[in-house]
């Protein structure tokens, strides 16, 4: 069975190496919500909670229907964390997913 998801995180803004903020889709019961836009630190404390975070987009006139791509990380390193798609990062990376 596949991990439920709790968001999918469309693009993002970045400054000085780390996410500022994320335009996000939300689990909501049985659907998503419209997008919203989330700092890093809730995307942080999100993921701390075990909370599963996906890259993606939303397929144009299917409502909950998304492109996925892969899931986001909290890797920890040297006391930082950062949010990534692969394990050896070294700052904030999300590869394929569009800045705004």
């Amino acid at each position: 069975m596949a991990k439920k998801i709790d968001g999918v995180i469309e693009a993002v803004r970045y400054k000085n190496g780390q996410i500022s903020m994320a335009r996000v889709y939300e689990k909501r019961g049985a659907t998503f919500s419209d997008r919203v836009i989330v700092d890093r630190k809730i995307l942080l404390e999100r993921l701390q909670k075990g909370q599963q975070y996906i890259t993606g987009s939303r397929e144009d006139l299917l409502a909950s229907t998304f492109t996925v791509g892969k899931s986001v990380l909290l890797v920890k390193k040297n006391d930082r964390e950062f949010l990534a798609t692969h394990e050896n990062a070294n700052n904030d990376e999300l590869e394929g997913v569009p800045l705004f």
